[in-house]
């Protein structure tokens, strides 16, 4: 124990190391992006990081080469003083400042101190820093900037996005309108008085001091003239204050706590400002708020931008991301209501539970300091639930509701730590495509003859890469491969689940199939998913790709969610999909036992979730994720379980909105999985004569 604790204070001392790593944006020292040194020897900075685009300017790269301001006025004949000296160095700062945001932050903008109440230079914090990352890198790439971020409390993301506004208009871009559009009016009055202050105490820009001023006799709309900008700042409360302004920056602060009526709908009020808005570079709009729970425009604009499906970046801020939330734990620490402990460290150790070690495990930014003021927050807060919307960890943590959560949070995060991107990604080739199953059925044999596995490295690359929308696109319809089938000749190895898609829109749930090794259960191991396919295919279609994976995989047992068949189509044609694909596959899981097939009774093939079987592999699935059971893969899996609810009727499902049909293929699975015998080492010679299909006495009637 004492050496986990030493291994828990080696890693907490590195965590608090980088996150207190030096930021300087006069220096350039921890800033973003590719940046080179430059020494100038008689500058009040004898060494600064500069943006290396910095070093497309003429009198920067002489600067490089001179390495002093006065080489570099001697070497041009021009008469040298200390006069020259700092008019130099102020047309040094001005040239920065149009390829350095962080450096004009600093020099050029101030905010009040939350504590002091005093003015003080803008220095971003840690939270800050990361939204500004995602934000640059679209500007360095000429692309529009489209935004909307989830966040934690007092991050101070609506003060960034003022002071990049202020950058763009007064640095880089003139006759360049923003709007801001608050959720209510104290917090505009707030916005319109960072606009005043940031004026009045600026320094001149090119000699010329900026001044701000109402525009055409209104008081909602402000306007610099020396750059030809207006801002408009106004409140969803009263859409006509920002509506037809021709904006080319949009803030939308809080969009969850917009009014959203008949009357006044939020789609309707951001179409309208927005709606002339062109896809160009350094136009930027970015949605933030925290969370007001499901369902809401926010919530689903969100949710929708996570799944690739528009043209927003998703950005998701965490409460530890706030360099200021942190409590140092020295001789006392929080308990879990809230009240100090006489205690050290180490003890403090002891004390976590579940979901803490889960946010210390998972999270590189979590050190034990954090933990510490979290819980003393938490005393704070009338519930657990008000703590997460609040202060969420994660994104799906950050929307709650009223429903009731069928899997403890803290159990599904412990299994994140195992997620990872696939080995590879692609599609089962053979002699016949599963596309002429129907078409021409003389043909099906081929369906399963030659079956090989052609990566994709496109789908490869794209889910490795940021882009969400292309990661989704490239990635559906394939199969993803942690392990490829093993080369032993074993019995019961592997089980493939397939649950089918259920309609035909693109709403609609997807159709899965996973597959699962059960070869550690011989040595007491857990376990672990080892591919998986997602995609939006007929199910007569999909079934045929079902049963090449599974035949891909050494002759796996097959076991088909059969709601959907037998709820779509005829119980007759149902069986009649089965009896079609036993006649090509052999090893289809039966519900029906192994006693009654004996006894002449007819078989029901594929695992049929009603009200009986459905708490049973809930119950079970809560067990195994209890006990850490099985190894996922498929961060998405955990998403889904994090989002699956007991409804009002006692039903359960997704939250509106949500999916399931992931975890109901990890539910369905680990149920066989862990009801079917070991598997088997089988040995050349013993080989069975016929192959039968697996029921192993199971039942799910």
């Amino acid at each position: 124990m004492i050496k986990d604790v030493d291994n828990i204070l080696t890693i907490n001392a590195k965590r608090t190391k980088k996150i207190n790593e030096k930021y300087d944006p006069i220096t350039g020292e921890g800033c973003y992006g590719d940046r080179v040194p430059l020494k100038i020897e008689d500058a009040p900075y004898s060494l600064i990081y500069i943006p290396k685009r910095m070093l497309e300017n003429t009198i920067i790269k002489q600067l490089v080469k001179h390495r002093s301001i006065e080489k570099l006025y001697k070497a041009n004949k021009i008469e040298f003083n200390q006069d020259e000296l700092e008019r130099c160095w102020i047309d040094i700062c001005e040239i920065r400042i149009e390829y350095d945001p962080e450096y004009y932050f600093r020099m050029y903008e101030t905010i009040e101190d939350g504590l002091s109440g005093e003015l003080i230079p803008f220095i971003m914090n840690r939270a800050q820093r990361r939204f500004h990352y995602m934000v640059m890198q679209d500007i360095e790439a000429n692309r529009p900037v489209r935004i909307i971020t989830l966040k934690a409390r007092q991050h101070g993301i609506s003060t960034y996005i003022q002071m990049l506004f202020s950058w763009i208009q007064k640095i880089k871009k003139k006759r360049w309108n923003s709007v801001v559009c608050a959720h209510i009016n104290d917090a505009a009055k707030n916005i319109r008085s960072m606009y005043t202050r940031s004026m009045e105490t600026m320094m001149p820009i090119g000699g010329v001091r900026y001044t701000i001023s109402n525009f055409d006799n209104t008081q909602n709309i402000k306007e610099v003239k020396q750059r030809g900008c207006r801002i408009t700042v106004g409140t969803a409360e009263k859409p006509d204050s920002v509506r037809s302004q021709n904006p080319k920056l949009a803030h939308f602060s809080e969009v969850a706590f917009y009014p959203d009526t008949d009357k006044k709908k939020t789609s309707a009020l951001l179409s309208s400002i927005l709606g002339t808005m062109k896809l160009i570079p350094w136009t930027v709009v970015v949605y933030e708020s925290t969370a007001n729970g499901l369902g809401d425009y926010f919530e689903t604009e969100y949710s929708r931008a996570k799944r690739g499906e528009s043209a927003y970046t998703p950005i998701f801020l965490p409460w530890f991301y706030n360099p200021s939330y942190s409590e140092p734990i020295k001789h006392d620490y929080f308990g879990f209501n809230g009240k100090k402990i006489k205690g050290t460290i180490e003890k403090f150790i002891g004390t976590l539970n579940d979901y803490e070690w889960a946010l210390f495990n998972n999270n590189d930014e979590v050190t034990l300091e954090k933990i510490n003021w979290y819980r003393a927050k938490s005393g704070e807060m009338s519930s657990v639930s008000e703590m997460k919307q609040e202060f969420p960890s994660d994104d799906i943590e950050a929307f709650q509701d009223s429903g009731k959560p069928v899997f403890r949070s803290e159990d599904i995060e412990v299994l994140r730590s195992e997620c990872k991107a696939p080995s590879a990604i692609g599609t089962l080739a053979s002699e016949e495509v599963p596309q002429i199953a129907n078409i021409e059925p003389n043909k099906r044999k081929g369906i399963l003859k030659d079956i090989r596995f052609v990566e994709d490295p496109e789908a490869m690359q794209a889910y490795k890469g940021s882009d969400v929308k292309l990661r989704l696109r490239k990635t559906q319809n394939k199969l993803m491969v942690w392990r490829h089938p093993s080369t032993l000749n074993v019995r019961n190895r592997y089980v493939v689940v397939f649950d089918p898609q259920k309609g035909i829109t693109d709403n609609a749930d997807w159709g899965v199939i996973a597959v699962f090794d059960r070869m550690p259960l011989i040595d007491g191991e857990k376990p672990e998913v080892v591919a998986q396919f997602r995609g939006h295919i007929d199910k007569d279609i999909s079934i045929w790709i079902a049963v090449q994976i599974a035949k891909y995989y050494n002759d796996a047992l097959l076991v088909v969610e059969s709601n959907t068949y037998d709820s779509d189509v005829k119980d007759d044609d149902a069986e009649l999909i089965f009896e079609t694909i036993k006649a090509y596959y052999a090893n289809l899981y039966t519900r029906t036992p192994a006693d009654k097939v004996r006894e002449g009774y007819p078989v029901k093939w594929g695992f049929n979730t009603n009200r009986s079987t459905k708490p049973m592999i809930i119950s079970n699935f809560i067990s195994i994720i209890r006990e850490g059971g099985y190894v996922e893969r498929d961060e998405e899996a955990l998403n889904e379980a994090r989002t699956y609810e007991q409804k009002e009727n006692g039903s359960y499902g997704a939250k509106e909105g949500k999916h399931d049909d992931i975890i109901m293929t990890r539910m369905i699975g680990l149920y066989v999985v862990y009801t079917m015998p070991l598997p088997v080492l089988i040995e050349e010679n013993d080989q069975p004569k016929i192959r039968s299909r697996v029921t192993a006495g199971m039942s799910d009637i």
